[in-house]
């Protein structure tokens, strides 16, 4: 989709298909990146686990939110990215037949690298209550079994947007002490919420820093998507293993992008608040122009999910002819969980069109789908 939208070449074309925003970086980043380019020790492969200043940065972010103290040179690793860190997360954690929860539906890019890693996903329904997503407790409970190695957590959630109460993550850190099972959270969008609650974290809960891995990037809080840097933060029993799989799967961190990525994390103003307010606009905007459609209205991220189905169209078939006939790239979900579930929907991306071109989107929806 993104391809046929790049090569379409309307300029009245909607991006809502690809997870880019438009709202520059923090200064503070730019500046930083720009010095290192021509500094000799950022056009390195070492230090292979990160500069410590980003380390540091990182277990210090990750140390304010949960109320742990992490150690950031035996507890924090910088991934090239918060999705490489992911999957070196899982291949360090996992054998292959081992079982992973996950919500349903999912970022597709998390369920293969749970494949990858020689994982077997287990997909947890999320429902529509009041118009808005919710975990299905009983559904959670059912998809714990000793089989499992591994709960993949995410709030907000891509594609969803669903934020988790404090119930729901009471149930997902019982259910993983039941288990015996890890953790690993991604916490990429964590603080891109349209709620007023606070940042739930799941190692901030009695007795779970020690089966909380948390995975951290700069892509989408700090709008640094091109610097591809992340970083993992975890118990210090598995952040050897962790980092040898770096080691031998990425080797190394975008040198010169390490001191930008630290710059924003430790910047008086990081625009993430700025930023998130703008977001909720956008929101908003698609979701009043919506209305009489079933739209799931997210609590957080960057993108929200319209069920076809319940219009008589597969996602797939919504998406082209909202393309052909109403100039607006969407993504079907189709792949991104079970097929009576995420594959009901297509999602829009509200992080990269401002509100003055979302205006008007309900009639070109109306024009595409004869609505």
């Amino acid at each position: 989709m993104g391809n046929a939208a790049d090569a379409d070449g309307r300029p009245e074309m909607l991006r809502l298909e690809n997870l880019d925003t438009d709202i520059a970086p923090p200064r503070a980043a730019i500046e930083a990146t720009l010095e290192a380019v021509g500094r000799d020790d950022a056009n390195s492969y070492l230090p292979f686990l990160g500069i410590h200043a980003l380390r540091g940065a990182a277990a210090e972010r990750v140390s304010r939110t949960t109320g742990v103290d992490y150690d950031p040179d035996a507890q924090c690793i910088v991934s090239a990215g918060g999705l490489s860190g992911v999957l070196n997360t899982l291949l360090a954690l996992i054998e292959p037949g081992d079982e992973v929860v996950i919500t349903d539906p999912a970022y597709a890019g998390l369920l293969n690298r749970i494949r990858l890693s020689g994982g077997v996903p287990r997909l947890v329904r999320l429902v529509v209550t009041h118009d808005r997503w919710r975990l299905d407790l009983d559904a959670l409970r059912d998809a714990v079994s000793p089989r499992t190695k591994v709960i993949l957590t995410m709030s907000p959630s891509m594609p969803s947007g669903i934020v988790h109460t404090r119930a729901e993550w009471q149930a997902i850190t019982e259910a993983a002490e039941r288990a015996d099972a890890w953790i690993l959270h991604d916490a990429a969008m964590e603080r891109i919420l349209f709620t007023d609650d606070p940042v739930l974290h799941p190692a901030s809960f009695d007795g779970m820093s020690e089966r909380v891995i948390t995975v951290g990037a700069v892509s989408k809080e700090y709008r640094m998507i091109g610097w591809r840097v992340g970083w993992i933060v975890g118990p210090k029993r598995i952040m050897n293993d962790i980092g040898l799989v770096s080691l031998t799967n990425v080797v190394c961190q975008v040198g010169i992008a390490m001191p930008g990525a630290a710059a924003a994390l430790i910047a008086e103003d990081d625009g993430v608040a700025a930023a998130t307010a703008e977001w909720k606009t956008r929101r908003d905007i698609i979701v009043k122009e919506m209305r009489d459609l079933p739209v799931v209205v997210p609590d957080g991220g960057w993108s929200l999910l319209i069920d076809t189905v319940a219009l008589g169209m597969r996602p797939d078939l919504a998406a082209e002819r909202l393309f052909r006939h109403g100039a607006i790239a969407a993504t079907p979900m189709i792949g991104w969980g079970q097929e009576d579930c995420a594959g009901r929907y297509l999602r829009f991306v509200f992080a990269n069109e401002p509100v003055a071109r979302l205006e008007g989107l309900r009639e070109r929806i109306r024009q595409s789908w004869s609505l």
